[in-house]
């Protein structure tokens, strides 16, 4: 299996989210490195993703019945655990993200409150409300992205490692997963029920990864990616 990709697209995030797909994996299982900025005469960025030594490591099934192979999509899940940290550490981590992300803002001029909690599993979020904050969400979530990787990519260079910090403005990306996690089962449940696969609308390389990952779990179908970018679409077919 391929553990090394580059890729280019308009933006950094975008160039990241297209070789995570490519490669099977989620962000915190891989590491990146910008090789080119995006231009301003509209060039493309250009990304080099590497999969974190030992992040594809996992211990064979017991069961060994034969069953056909899963598409990368779903096989290349195992989980890289967290680091057992001390609370000042977990500290140190957020404090350096919000530092980050009160610059960026401050660069914008924009006043904000930043909210801290852990997610489900171990992250830390932080979520970004106040005033009129839709500038920093941009159209379908583009901004939030490109401003998530500037922010885990300072907060890792400064911190010396990586660990998940999930950046929020007033819970977008918390409805924006709910909303495509329901398309997802929803979509499962017509495919078993139908029996034939369906084809969804085109969607970006995150949404992509999340309707992979809610029905990665699901016995009754397999997923899929095809198509070209940027109307890439997500199969959902029988097994």
């Amino acid at each position: 299996m391929t553990q090394e990709i580059t890729k280019s697209a308009p933006s950094i995030e975008e160039a990241v989210d297209a070789a995570l797909e490519e490669l099977g994996v989620q962000a915190d299982g891989a590491e990146f490195e910008v090789l080119e900025q995006p231009g301003r005469a509209g060039g493309d960025a250009t990304v080099r993703v590497w999969v974190k030594e030992g992040y594809l490591d996992a211990p064979e099934p017991e069961d060994e019945s034969e069953e056909d192979p899963l598409p990368v999509e779903l096989t290349a899940r195992p989980r890289e655990e967290l680091p057992e940290l001390t609370e000042e550490e977990l500290d140190h981590i957020a404090d350096t993200a919000v530092n980050a992300i009160q610059s960026i803002l401050g660069a914008f001029g924009i006043e904000a409150t930043i909210d801290e909690y852990e997610g489900d599993e171990g992250e830390i979020i932080l979520d970004i409300v106040g005033g009129e904050l839709g500038l920093l969400i941009g159209r379908h979530g583009k901004t939030l992205d490109s401003l998530q990787t500037l922010v885990a990519a300072i907060t890792s260079r400064q911190i010396g490692h990586r660990f998940p910090v999930v950046v929020d403005v007033e819970g977008y990306r918390g409805r924006r997963r709910e909303k495509l996690e329901d398309i997802a089962r929803r979509t499962s449940d017509r495919v078993s029920r139908q029996g034939r696969a369906v084809k969804l609308r085109p969607m970006t390389s995150y949404e992509r990864r999340v309707i992979h990952m809610t029905l990665r779990e699901d016995r009754r179908v397999v997923t899929g990616s095809e198509g070209d970018e940027p109307f890439r679409s997500v199969v959902v077919s029988p097994k």
